[in-house]
């Protein structure tokens, strides 16, 4: 495609200012920490970030809410625009994909500058070294294709690499200090290539004018946001293994930076500028590819007692030889009214929400809306939520043991046509007991050759949302793994542990091979799950665009989200904002508690009176949807930005 430099346009006049909130958990709907720019020639937008609070539900194989919370923003309101928007779940990184689109550029455009950001800004969730899935949109085609950038496992890489620092020896210890801290979580990177090819195929921009503004901000500064503080606080014994992180992260009296001073990254504008020049090339061969491999491979830390640490086999061979990989999305029908496509393998995202919409279409969801919606979604019924979080313990129960990378491991019979057959789900479905929780689903049985069940908890990560001016749109999921990946930090930017995302031992406890067990070359499972909805029983006719952060807790997210549109009818924001309710196959059903604003006693009550087990701590979805609706005659984009995070929605003028 023909492309066009991007120079980069005058300053907007968008500061972000994220002040420090605290320790403790509050709602909070003050925007005096974003100037917003009133032209109406410019991206505008409203949002601010809220304080922390504790999350998580402690149960063991339970993955919903890895990450921690950052609060409820009270009182967002779905934004609404013309022709283009961008979201993310830091405001600088929408500022960056916003700006893109307004000097002309596509979604992917957008994508590119905005991913560049986050790995300055939100390197909590997500690196230029990590790895993405994007469904992404063609309108003029009117096809959808979904982009897997996942990390691969090196090729020394063996079933044993992350439990035996000698794979070869059974008697091995685990890798030092931890496999997470260790060099074996590193995965090779994708991120980068996938880009480059989806940008080559849909871009109108030139690829090195993208990266100006993450630059701009690693070389004269940005403020650190309040996730980012606080994860600097929260990661600083382990960074503190690393001495480029030390110097990135930490004052020089070894004093964290704090939510809301001003930092600067020079390496990583110069990684950046290599990258802009020389393409993903310059990531994957050369100096920088050799740094990683350096960094990769340290076998003690930079700490003064040069604490013990396992080297990755990561070599300059697997960076060079890594390919991104264009795949079909996961697409089902929905109520005979809706196409809902989204990924599909590596990921069991894709999978699981596909098979718990086909589950849910046996039920009249409609009849189970929130009460009192136009309250921040509302308050969820009992029956809603029942239903709900009964589907995804079949979907989890499936996922555990079937899905993981489809190039090494098949999925039963024909593959997703088989977990996707609607008679399959119709009895799935029939297995729901209206009055009263199944606790624990069991896979389905599909014939297929044994294998042990994996419930490897996944962790952090980001989403963006995307519409262009030409309406093609862009979901991409992107991720580090846990908070700040392995802490291994080279050139400006950090390295991921996402092969913690493998099942550690290739065996289950009864000698049974595990799907996700690692191999070389292999792609470990995730639970990513960017989403594109379309009206009637094919792409061309688009209604939404979602996807979540959240680890292994992910699927439930969208679900909600998704339901939540489409059966609900809540607007972007509504359906963003709305209680996370989701359950893993457990017995465990999480009620998010974060909005502290809404009364859910009625709701928890009923539900254990269906034998559910509640937990009703806070969650860290990062919810980021758009909805194409029709408003006076007109057809425009309205965004959600999550309020549990610190993103805004900005487009070509908000209404």
């Amino acid at each position: 495609m023909q492309t066009r430099k991007f120079w980069p346009l005058a300053p907007l006049a968008l500061a972000v200012f994220l002040a420090s909130c605290g320790g403790s958990s509050h709602n909070s709907d003050d925007a005096s920490n974003l100037i917003v720019d009133t032209n109406a020639n410019s991206c505008t937008t409203l949002g601010s970030n809220g304080g922390s609070v504790v999350v998580g539900s402690g149960v063991a194989g339970d993955p919903a809410s890895p990450e921690p919370a950052s609060g409820y923003r009270v009182g967002l309101k779905a934004k609404t625009s013309s022709s283009y928007m961008a979201i993310a779940n830091t405001p600088l990184a929408t500022k960056a994909g916003c700006d893109v689109l307004k000097a002309g550029g596509t979604a992917v455009d957008a994508a590119v500058a905005m991913q560049a950001v986050l790995g300055l800004v939100e390197p909590q969730s997500s690196t230029i070294a990590g790895s993405a899935f994007m469904v992404y949109y063609d309108a003029q085609s009117k096809k959808v294709v979904a982009y897997d950038g996942r990390e691969t496992a090196p090729a020394a890489a063996t079933g044993y690499y992350l439990s035996r620092q000698n794979q070869a020896d059974p008697n091995s210890g685990a890798p030092l200090p931890s496999a997470r801290r260790s060099g074996r979580s590193i995965g090779v990177p994708g991120v980068l290539r996938m880009l480059e090819m989806a940008q080559k195929e849909h871009g109108k921009l030139q690829w090195n004018g993208l990266f100006d503004y993450g630059i701009k901000l690693a070389d004269d500064g940005f403020k650190i946001p309040g996730l980012l503080g606080d994860a600097i606080k929260s990661n600083a014994t382990s960074l503190a293994l690393d001495g480029n992180a030390m110097a990135t992260y930490f004052h020089a009296d070894g004093t964290p930076r704090v939510t809301g001073e001003t930092m600067t990254n020079k390496p990583y504008a110069s990684t950046l500028r290599a990258i802009a020049s020389g393409g993903a090339d310059a990531l994957h061969k050369g100096d920088i590819a050799k740094a990683i491999v350096a960094k990769a491979g340290q076998t003690v830390g930079d700490d003064a007692a040069k604490t013990p640490m396992t080297p990755s086999l990561m070599t300059l061979e697997d960076l060079a030889a890594y390919q991104p990989k264009k795949r079909e999305p996961v697409c089902v029908n929905y109520r005979s009214a809706y196409h809902v496509c989204t990924m599909s393998p590596p990921s069991s995202g894709g999978i699981a929400i596909a098979q718990g919409l086909g589950i849910l279409s046996q039920f009249d969801m409609k009849a189970y809306a929130p009460a009192a919606p136009l309250n921040e979604g509302g308050v969820p019924s009992v029956m809603g939520v029942h239903l709900l979080t009964e589907a995804e313990r079949l979907a989890y129960a499936d996922r555990d043991k079937y899905v993981a990378d489809t190039d090494f491991i098949p999925l039963p019979g024909k593959g997703v046509s088989t977990l996707l057959d609607p008679d399959y789900l119709k009895k799935r479905a029939s297995l729901i007991n209206v009055d009263k929780s199944m606790g624990t689903a069991q896979a389905g049985d599909l014939g297929a050759v044994p294998l042990g069940v994996d419930k490897t908890v996944e962790h952090g990560t980001t989403h963006i949302s995307v519409v262009d001016a030409y309406g093609n749109v862009v979901s991409m999921t992107t991720t580090v793994e846990s908070s700040m990946g392995s802490f291994h930090m080279v050139n400006g930017f950090l390295l991921t542990n996402q092969l913690t995302d493998f099942s550690a031992a290739p065996v289950d406890s009864a000698g049974t091979p595990i799907a996700n067990r690692v191999a070389p070359g292999k792609r470990p499972r995730s639970t990513m799950a960017p989403t594109l909805v379309f009206k009637g029983d094919k792409p061309g006719d688009f209604v939404m665009a979602t996807g979540s952060p959240g680890g292994g807790a992910i699927i439930q997210y969208v679900m909600k989200t998704v339901v939540g549109a489409l059966d609900w009818g809540l607007d972007a924001q509504q359906a963003t904002s709305l209680v996370n309710t989701g359950a893993s196959n457990s017995p465990t059903t999480g009620i998010d508690g974060s909005n502290t604003s809404l009364d859910l006693t009625a709701l928890i009550d009923g539900l254990k009176a269906k034998g559910h087990t509640v937990n009703t701590s806070a969650q860290s979805s990062g919810v980021a949807t758009i909805l194409r609706v029709t408003k006076d005659g007109k057809t425009l984009l309205q965004g959600g930005a999550d309020p549990r995070r610190e993103g805004i929605v900005l487009g070509d003028g908000a209404l």
